[in-house]
């Protein structure tokens, strides 16, 4: 699962490849974000990715297009 987070004052976001699943990445963020503490998600390499819930912009929570190259008509 492809996970994106934009923090404030970062012109460039965060792209994290998780094995959670779109539900747990969810509630990881919404638990985060009523405690006004840290997201912590681990990337399907086993790192961990920390951030401060008050520094959120937003998430996007899905894939992308895999396997996909070359040119589209």
């Amino acid at each position: 699962m492809e996970v994106k987070i934009g923090v404030q004052h970062s012109p460039r976001e965060l792209v994290v490849e998780t094995d959670e699943s779109a539900e747990g990445v969810e509630r990881l963020v919404s638990d985060a974000v009523q405690a006004d503490g840290v997201l912590a998600l681990t990337d399907s390499k086993g790192r961990k990715v920390i951030v401060p819930a008050g520094k959120i912009a937003y998430i996007e929570i899905g894939g992308g297009v895999s396997g996909a190259v070359g040119f589209r008509s």
